[in-house]
């Protein structure tokens, strides 16, 4: 075990939304309910949901994507309005301890409909159920996909 990194354990079942797979924490951090506000899109009010949102340069987010499938580990991810970026639907919390450089995390998302042309990996199943990425997952993954690119001659971002 290294000196001064901190060791991260699963939330306990009652802290994480039904269907919403668990994101990792650093011991003695969290704890508690996460608390999130989402984006409503054209609606005047928020609407609260499970969900944070990590987003990243298209280039990046997409060979992102692509390791996660290989992995089998990709969540639901967005494309944003401008199509400059890639968002990651992570679990509620995750904007509070996410540091990364060249990515950013908010809290709360926008949950478009399953059928809008932005959804890069949209929900799925019977239900349309909106499985977010584990962040920890996540954030190997977008430091690998930043070391291919970078190898390949397309980095730094």
């Amino acid at each position: 075990m290294a000196t001064g990194v901190p060791q991260y354990r699963r939330l306990a079942a009652g802290g994480v939304l039904p269907g919403v797979a668990p994101a990792l924490v650093p011991d003695g951090g969290g704890g508690g309910e996460p608390s999130c506000l989402g984006g409503g899109g054209a609606a005047a009010h928020p609407v609260p949901t499970g969900y944070d949102t990590v987003t990243v340069p298209v280039r990046h987010g997409l060979e992102t994507v692509d390791i996660l499938r290989l992995r089998r580990a990709c969540g639901a991810v967005l494309q944003t309005a401008g199509g400059s970026a890639i968002a990651f639907l992570v679990p509620a919390g995750t904007a509070e301890r996410w540091h990364l450089p060249g990515s950013t995390c908010t809290a709360g998302a926008v949950l478009l409909p399953p059928t809008d042309p932005r959804w890069v990996m949209p929900p799925s199943g019977p239900n349309n159920l909106v499985r977010p990425t584990d962040a920890w997952v996540l954030r190997s993954a977008l430091c690998e996909a930043a070391c291919t690119l970078t190898a390949g001659g397309l980095g730094p971002f």
